[in-house]
């Protein structure tokens, strides 16, 4: 969902907007681009590289028919309202 609000992201932006951590999510990436709903480019910048992920039409179709609708069902707190609901506590 990260990738269809931000557009592409560098591995490490979208690992930090999503919360995860590389050594201990490494596979989600991989299985989701396995499962050709996302896609990884890498290129090189000066002696390293930079990896990027977009989300893919497969990964887009998905969002819309299977997350969208659960979104909408059962939303989560936005940051906003937490702080409010943490204010009244």
């Amino acid at each position: 969902m990260m990738l269809t609000e931000r557009g592409e992201l560098n591995q490490t932006k979208l690992l930090s907007y999503c919360g995860l951590n590389l050594t201990k999510h490494r596979e989600v990436l991989e299985e989701l681009e396995r499962k050709k709903l996302i896609e990884k480019t890498v290129s090189p910048w000066g002696n390293k590289t930079i990896t990027k992920y977009k989300i893919s039409p497969k990964g887009l179709d998905f969002c819309k028919l299977i997350l969208d609708p659960y979104e909408n069902m059962f939303p989560r707190i936005k940051e906003d309202e937490e702080e409010e609901k943490n204010n009244v506590n």
